[in-house]
């Protein structure tokens, strides 16, 4: 396979679920199934959202080189660092951005984008 190959996986008109270019694994924006939960169990949700993923991509949480996540409301904040700060591998923490946004639909409260190195 050339390295310049692209491949897409969950592929549709719209997105792809993931898309991994040389040894670069790309998400698309992950948001809860349980969107009438609180901020601690959407966050979870989608956390494992992206460990599945990730996994799919022959990656993992501590090959995570970047990620931005999108809270509705900045008050959110420390509910969604209580279960990041769990979750992300200890010296393993990424580049990240957080930003205050409107998402898809008003009861999403988190959704997190995540760039990762294939393991090698």
């Amino acid at each position: 396979e050339p390295m310049s190959a692209i491949t897409r996986i969950g592929t549709a008109d719209r997105l792809s679920k993931i898309v991994i270019h040389k040894e670069t694994v790309y998400l698309c924006g992950q948001v809860a199934d349980n969107a009438d939960a609180p901020i601690g169990p959407q966050t979870e949700n989608v956390l494992a959202k992206v460990d599945t993923l990730l996994e799919e991509a022959g990656s993992g949480r501590d090959h995570i080189l970047s990620a931005t996540i999108y809270l509705r409301d900045m008050k959110e904040f420390a509910g969604m660092n209580a279960v990041w700060d769990r979750w992300v591998p200890k010296g393993h923490a990424p580049a990240r951005a957080c930003v205050e946004a409107r998402l898809a639909r008003p009861e999403l409260l988190v959704e997190v984008s995540i760039v990762a190195a294939r393991k090698g």
